[in-house]
């Protein structure tokens, strides 16, 4: 049994960025998805890549790489579709990952590049398994930010019958599931039927590096960041 695999799920048919993973990003051609399988194979303590699809052209570009490190699993239709339970498709991945560790990522991260995904390793390894101080490991963002409820018509991270305008930094952080990635044991998986475990370890990441292209104008962002931070080689924040 390998210790870690790396899961990257994709399916046809996406519904808010038409082929969003494999159309041309930034002029290359195979997109974000061959984008994220090239910094994956750059990972290597990371033996296997299984791509999870239904999906041609992912196939298609997986194949490309001609690795042996990348698997291709079919994914029934059933569990690809836009009304699929989430629950029952976590329950599906240990069925076809054997590692003892599953690192699930997505390509829609483009900037989730390989010394963060090495980064994310090594805290796991450090606080998960040698440590035990948590069992899992997700990433987030940082939201220390006025949040109004609607519903509740009220600030929800601080009481304004103490102050009515605090300063953003004494107010306290609340984080944001990025979906960047997720590292879980399989055991987890099998007995909590999640893809976290009960204590999972908050891998903090910035804006930049936690982009998620989620609709057309992220696209667009995306891309913009990439020729202009990637391709011209500039620090984060000389765009």
């Amino acid at each position: 049994m390998n210790k870690y695999a790396f899961f990257l799920p994709t399916r046809k048919g996406s519904e808010r960025v038409v082929d969003k993973n494999t159309r041309t990003f930034a002029g290359i051609e195979g997109g974000i998805l061959k984008l994220k399988i090239q910094q994956l194979l750059n990972v290597e303590r990371v033996s296997d890549i299984i791509i999870s699809t239904n999906d041609e052209s992912t196939i298609n570009i997986a194949c490309s790489f001609h690795n042996d490190r990348i698997r291709i699993i079919e994914r029934p239709n059933e569990l690809c579709l836009s009304s699929t339970v989430i629950e029952n498709f976590i329950d599906y991945i240990p069925s076809i990952v054997d590692a003892e560790h599953i690192f699930w990522v997505h390509a829609t991260a483009p900037f989730a590049n390989v010394e963060v995904l090495n980064s994310a390793l090594d805290c796991y390894e450090s606080e998960v398994l040698r440590k035990k101080s948590f069992d899992s490991l997700l990433s987030v963002s940082k939201i220390q930010q006025f949040l109004w409820s609607k519903k509740e018509n009220r600030c929800i991270n601080f009481d304004r019958s103490l102050v009515k305008w605090p300063r953003t930094q004494d107010l306290s952080p609340l984080y944001e599931i990025n979906h960047a990635f997720y590292i879980n044991s399989r055991e987890n998986y099998l007995k909590l039927h999640d893809r976290i475990g009960e204590s999972p370890l908050l891998f903090e990441l910035d804006r930049i590096h936690s982009f998620d292209i989620d609709w057309e104008d992220d696209f667009i962002i995306a891309e913009i960041i990439y020729e202009n931070l990637i391709i011209s080689n500039k620090p984060w924040g000389e765009l």
